[in-house]
């Protein structure tokens, strides 16, 4: 009966810790001294890293199968500060921030973050971008021209947008210019890069 009593306990524990899980993308246990990060909804090959407050990388790795990512951390031997774990998913960056203040770490779940990518569709020397901004962060776009043949790399166009949630544009590239085209974004402290060959 004790044994039936310790299974049925065990069960509940553990369906109740699943269902904990459910509801967020990623959850945070940190009652040890490893922190164990569980996140759902990846993919292979995704870039999960730790940055410091100046967005120096501490720790890098690409996320190896699909489907849910657990890994214990000892966060504790990091120096005083501010810190980032981010998941660069394909066209949105996850920010989780937490900070550590001798030897306890504390995650700042409130202030997580997200940052979508621009992202970028060609159709012949058409280029469309796209990029959702629902904190209207301003972009900056520059294009850049090199000839298939050439060293030299000209800026043909730039622009910034500001105030903006849905950010679309359409791009025509001169049938005249074939060669590799660059097109830079900037954005909350971040840089994405794009090439065209055409």
């Amino acid at each position: 009966m004790k044994k039936r009593i310790k299974n049925v306990v065990f069960i509940v524990a553990m369906l109740a810790s699943v269902m904990s899980y459910a509801s967020a993308d990623y959850a945070l246990n940190t009652k040890k001294i490893s922190t164990i990060l569980t996140l759902t909804n990846v993919k292979k090959g995704q870039k999960l890293v730790i940055k410091d407050a100046d967005l120096s990388i501490i720790y890098k790795e690409l996320i190896a199968n699909d489907g849910i990512f657990s890994k214990g951390y000892d966060l504790t031997a990091l120096p005083d500060g501010k810190y980032f774990f981010e998941l660069e998913k394909d066209v949105e960056i996850v920010i989780m921030p937490f900070t550590v203040v001798s030897n306890e770490v504390k995650f700042e779940k409130e202030k997580e973050a997200f940052i979508y990518k621009p992202t970028v569709r060609t159709v012949d020397n058409i280029v469309y971008v796209s990029r959702l901004s629902l904190d209207t962060q301003p972009l900056k776009i520059k294009i850049y021209y090199r000839e298939s043949f050439g060293d030299t790399t000209t800026l043909v166009f730039s622009e910034e947008i500001k105030n903006t949630k849905i950010i679309e544009r359409i791009y025509e590239l001169s049938k005249l210019k074939k060669g590799d085209y660059t097109i830079v974004f900037k954005t909350q402290n971040r840089e994405f890069t794009e090439r065209i060959k055409f």
